[in-house]
């Protein structure tokens, strides 16, 4: 998501740059593309109009004109302003003095509220948290045994029965209770689209548990029309939150833009696949740094620190000090960055890379033939490739079933790996290395810094 808008940002940013002093002019040319590219990305019409009124009040005013350099001002600026509308700060939960919390979760049919209250769920787990899933959505067919298959698969408990939503959802707050669940996730029915039955019904359910958040999931796919639904489900409701859903999608990002200034309630939490894991608080901050092209630093650092397994990493960090780097350590290393999620997802929270390399198709099977090709090596070939011949290679890429030039390929990505440590003094006999060692530093390979296989 966001990849049309963040070129287009990309490109007005890149010719402010080249000038100098901005006349007001040069702000006035440069607010008419900003706005083309908001309206072209489907956000809100008066969104657009309120955001362009501000960034042009500050970027005329004293704010720009003080300033050592206007272009990087006016970035800063619309920074900023993306920030505001996205949300300003991530949504803090408060949870119940006396438990349990509840949360509702409200939606239009396909917005993907089942999964999502599984992603949420699971969310809770990792802050300590003991929930459980409430299947109040009796109107789609197998939506209660979807709910238990994805609880079943992030250790939740799910409560259902045949009854009417509203006694399934009140009983549901009862069962958390008496099993000492502090959190409860009411999944509700949807419709395919707004009407009287669907908002009595949530009305109804809402009234029956009394929940401390009630979020509303929308689809990012589906546009302006998410907004819409937002505005509808808040009047009768009264919203906490949205909580965005298939933001890996190829949506123009209208309605994540849009929500906030038009519903008045920020965006909660984000959903950015399919897996149970693609889930996370929502940070405004660091989405308009992603909009903008900035990378998104600490979501990374967060998520290596949530997936990477410390043992492996410590165990790397000694052997790279010692030069005993072996392919079983690159493979390692490997299976911890696709922990990370897709390699392109991480590829875009990295700042300051080419746009090319942002948004290239990164071929995800070669993690597959890389460690196929490994795992038909003997532990002498791993622990020293050098001694992989013709005839070992012919041998090993049949054992692989791949080619003897994927093979060849692999052997030379390790051998510009390192050639990069060499460089960089964590390899044998490196003085930087001896320096680094004495002082009890500790040298970990950064993200991303190893040769993808090709």
């Amino acid at each position: 998501m966001f990849d049309t808008l963040s070129d287009r940002f990309e490109g007005i940013f890149a010719r402010l740059r080249s000038k100098g002093r901005l006349s007001e002019g040069d702000v006035d040319e440069v607010l008419r593309e900003i706005r083309a590219a908001l309206l072209e990305a489907d956000v809100n019409l008066g969104v657009v109009r309120s955001f362009v009124a501000r960034v042009r009040e500050r970027c005329v005013g004293a704010e720009l004109s003080a300033s050592l350099s206007p272009a990087q001002q006016v970035v800063k600026i619309v920074h900023q302003e993306l920030t505001a509308i996205l949300g300003g700060e991530s949504l803090r939960i408060t949870f119940a003095p006396r438990p349990p919390t509840v949360v509702l979760l409200a939606g239009l049919q396909g917005a993907g509220k089942t999964t999502t209250a599984a992603k949420l769920a699971r969310w809770f787990r990792q802050q300590g948290r003991q929930p459980l899933l409430v299947g109040a959505d009796l109107q789609r067919p197998a939506a209660v045994e979807q709910l238990r298959v994805l609880g079943a698969g992030i250790g939740v408990p799910v409560f259902s029965e045949p009854a009417d939503p509203v006694e399934v959802a009140r009983n549901g707050v009862d069962e958390a209770a008496r099993r000492g669940r502090d959190v409860v996730v009411v999944d509700t029915a949807g419709r395919l689209a707004v009407d009287e039955a669907l908002m009595d019904e949530i009305r109804r359910v809402s009234g029956a548990v009394s929940p401390h958040y009630t979020f509303l999931v929308i689809d990012a796919m589906v546009g302006q029309d998410a907004v819409a639904t937002a505005q509808a489900f808040h009047d009768t409701l009264e919203l906490d939150g949205v909580i965005v859903t298939k933001l890996d999608g190829d949506a123009r990002g209208g309605a994540a833009l849009s929500v906030k200034e038009v519903v008045g309630r920020p965006i909660a939490f984000a959903s950015t696949g399919e897996k149970v894991d693609d889930f996370d608080v929502f940070h405004p901050d660091r989405m308009a740094n992603r909009i903008l092209g900035m990378g998104d630093v600490l979501s990374l650092i967060e998520s290596a620190e949530r997936n990477f397994d410390a043992d492996v990493s410590a165990r790397t960090a000694s052997r790279l000090q010692e030069g005993r780097f072996t392919l079983d350590d690159m493979l390692e290393q490997f299976q911890q960055l696709k922990k990370l999620g897709p390699l392109k997802g991480v590829l875009g929270m990295l700042p300051g890379l080419p746009k090319e390399l942002r948004q290239a198709d990164v071929d995800e099977s070669r993690f597959a033939r890389f460690e196929a090709i490994v795992r038909s090596m003997t532990p002498g070939e791993r622990n020293d490739p050098s001694i992989i011949n013709g005839s070992r290679r012919q041998r090993i890429a049949r054992g692989s079933g791949v080619q003897t030039t994927d093979v060849n390929k692999l052997l030379q990505s390790f051998s510009e790996m390192q050639r990069m440590m060499k460089s960089m003094g964590i390899t044998k006999g490196s003085t930087k290395k001896g320096k680094k060692a004495k002082r009890g530093g500790r040298v970990t390979p950064p993200v991303g810094s190893f040769p993808v296989p090709r």
